[in-house]
């Protein structure tokens, strides 16, 4: 998912620092406006990886409110974690 070259209306909200092994990522965390077809149960958003290795970040729903924001970052960093871990301590 090449992510941030396709959304116009991201809004940076800072960034998310996760350790795996002796690394540590700075991931950004941006807010978006997702526009529905129908209503979602959940807020869209979560973790991404762009083409080139390395580009990582999170993305959140920018219509939920702060609570669902902190959850959503908190699973897309464990999310985060689980990835970047397969990649470098296999």
């Amino acid at each position: 998912m090449n992510a941030t070259n396709n959304i116009q209306n991201a809004r940076l909200l800072g960034f998310v620092q996760v350790q795996v092994g002796p690394k540590t990522f700075a991931l950004p965390v941006q807010a978006v406006h997702f526009e529905r077809d129908s209503e979602a149960k959940a807020p869209a958003g979560g973790f991404f990886t762009e083409d080139e290795p390395g580009q990582y970040g999170i993305i959140v729903d920018g219509d939920a409110s702060d609570s669902d924001m902190q959850a959503q970052i908190l699973r897309a960093s464990e999310e985060a974690v689980r990835h970047i871990s397969k990649k470098f301590l296999n």
